[in-house]
């Protein structure tokens, strides 16, 4: 069960994994963008983290991802600070009837696509979260534990930022690059893989 424990963890080893990727998904943005998304991620769920996991951990996980995306917001002035913010109160919410990896990330790439209008294809962090959801999805529909759903998740993460070398951008900053976007992974993506495989490392910890 996916609860306000559980998400504190998967947050603070979100922060630590974008942490150590840091400066590697800086470089990685200033090939087409402004070259601060290791900054602006790290930042934001560092201070995410510290939120959810301050305080009264049996509350409600919507109250959880409600501090985590309020501190996620205050902390990140760049687009990416809304749209997860959006994404971590979508997931307190839909977590509160089905606290699963699939309802988790569902709730995220929902909430992300919501806000910034993005769809699989644009070249953005939902070339992640979104084939990492249907394959979790898929996993879990086809009867594999908790552990192979997550699993599932991170391969899919993994292959959408593959994906997005090849693909040029029609969202964010990198649209003005045109074609000379193409060999580099999104680097929104790149973060969204990361978070995922910590989501791994708590999920196969807890399991």
């Amino acid at each position: 069960m996916i609860d306000s424990r559980f998400m504190a963890a998967w947050l603070r080893q979100a922060a630590e994994e974008i942490e150590v990727a840091r400066d590697e998904l800086c470089a990685l943005d200033g090939e087409v963008g402004d070259g601060d998304h290791g900054i602006s991620m790290a930042d934001g769920l560092a201070a995410a983290a510290a939120a959810a996991g301050d305080g009264d951990l049996d509350r409600p996980v919507a109250e959880t991802m409600r501090l985590a995306a309020s501190a996620f917001l205050q902390n990140v002035g760049a687009t990416v600070g809304p749209l997860y913010a959006s994404a971590f109160l979508n997931a307190g919410t839909r977590l509160q009837s089905h606290p699963d990896v699939p309802t988790l990330l569902g709730a995220i790439a929902e909430g992300i696509a919501a806000r910034g209008k993005a769809r699989p294809g644009d070249r953005t962090m939902i070339d992640a979260w979104q084939p990492a959801w249907q394959a979790a999805l898929n996993a879990s529909e086809a009867g594999d534990d908790v552990v192979a759903q997550a699993r599932a998740a991170y391969r899919a993460a993994e292959a959408g930022v593959e994906e997005t070398k090849s693909t040029i951008a029609t969202r964010g900053r990198a649209v003005r690059l045109g074609s000379r976007s193409l060999g580099y992974a999104d680097p929104g993506a790149q973060s969204a893989a990361l978070m995922i495989r910590a989501l791994v490392s708590v999920v196969e910890e807890w399991a």
